[in-house]
């Protein structure tokens, strides 16, 4: 029985500390967004020149790897996922700016 126990134990452990990574600074990501220009062609839930971040969210829900991908994106931009209107390429953000972003993002871009 009390292996049993340290078992619930360790998966109830594991799953708060996904869960407190899972969390977003959304008012830093915001500031970021807005600072970087993301803000002029996307917008949270509508498409603008760009897809909204709730249909970007929509795309990779699910995914494991969902963070990397999106940060990939913003990093090296490009064309032809969600239409010809080519994304700039952010190659000054750091790596856990990009993180940021996409965390953010995936997480439906919200303001608190």
């Amino acid at each position: 029985m009390t292996m049993k126990f340290a078992s619930v134990a360790l998966m109830a452990g594991l799953l708060s500390a996904g869960a407190a990574h899972a969390t977003v600074d959304a008012a830093a990501a915001k500031a970021l967004a807005a600072q970087k220009a993301c803000l002029a062609c996307h917008a949270v839930d509508r498409k603008m020149v760009g897809p909204s971040y709730k249909d970007v969210a929509a795309k990779h829900k699910g995914q494991a790897d969902a963070v990397a991908k999106v940060a990939a994106r913003i990093k090296s931009g490009g064309s032809g996922v969600y239409g010809p209107v080519p994304m700039p390429p952010q190659p000054t953000l750091k790596d856990d700016e990009l993180k940021l972003l996409a965390a953010w993002i995936l997480a439906g871009a919200p303001d608190k």
